[in-house]
């Protein structure tokens, strides 16, 4: 199956005072179409910093990245944003949701960057809203919803561009254990739709959604592991 990740020996260092700080070390990885991926690692392990990269948020200070089929490890700012944009729906822990907008207006918004008209964004934000069961609550507020229902909203607008791949940043990371699962299942759906999910945690629980588990430590993968218990993991 095509890869939709490509990473061929990235490494990113970081100049702290007179300190380099080496928090990648060249990282080779592959992830394929459709591959439902959890990272994990101890803080400072350069988690952060990689998905960051894979996000296209940040850039590597030697090494390539192609998403997609793109070579974007030498891309300028304005060519990231839009490659963010187009290929790439996040959902992250604090959720990120604007205060003054109501659930439908937050979930159109990157659509407004994408150039589609309002009828079309709003009719594509109202979709997305039922797939992930929140028809009952487009014209809410994020201060009238509970945490599960606004990471329901952050999910929903990662999904409303149609990207080639989701990043989940610690996703239940706010919420409790039952509401936890509940987000944890509509990413299973999701996923189970042949969306590409990349999800960092460092809770065992949350990973064990993952049809593979990447652990890394000290800027290095320590292991790269498919999970022998998704088959028979009870997703209820």
């Amino acid at each position: 199956m095509e890869n939709i990740i490509k990473l061929e020996k990235i490494s990113r260092k970081y100049l702290m005072g007179d300190e380099i700080i080496q928090a990648l070390k060249e990282i080779t990885l592959d992830v394929r179409k459709n591959e439902y991926v959890a990272l994990m690692g101890p803080s400072g392990s350069g988690k952060s910093t990689l998905m960051n990269i894979i996000g296209c948020l940040d850039t590597p200070s030697a090494g390539q990245y192609w998403l997609n089929g793109q070579e974007v490890s030498e891309l300028h700012d304005s060519e990231l944003a839009e490659v963010r944009n187009r290929d790439i729906g996040f959902v992250f822990q604090t959720f990120n949701l604007l205060p003054r907008l109501s659930t439908l207006e937050n979930v159109a918004l990157p659509l407004v960057y994408a150039g589609l008209g309002k009828d079309e964004r709003l009719k594509r934000a109202e979709e997305v809203l039922v797939s992930v069961g929140l028809q009952d609550r487009m014209a809410h507020k994020p201060n009238e919803l509970s945490g599960g229902q606004r990471q329901r909203v952050a999910i929903a607008r990662a999904l409303v561009n149609k990207p080639a791949l989701i990043l989940a940043d610690e996703p239940t990371g706010n919420l409790d254990t039952k509401t936890s699962v509940e987000i944890m299942n509509i990413l299973n759906m999701i996923h189970s739709e042949g969306n590409t999910i990349m999800l960092v945690t460092h809770e065992p629980d949350i990973a064990r959604f993952a049809s593979r588990i990447v652990r890394l430590r000290d800027g290095l993968i320590e292991s790269d592991e498919m999970n022998p218990d998704i088959q028979s993991t009870d997703l209820k």
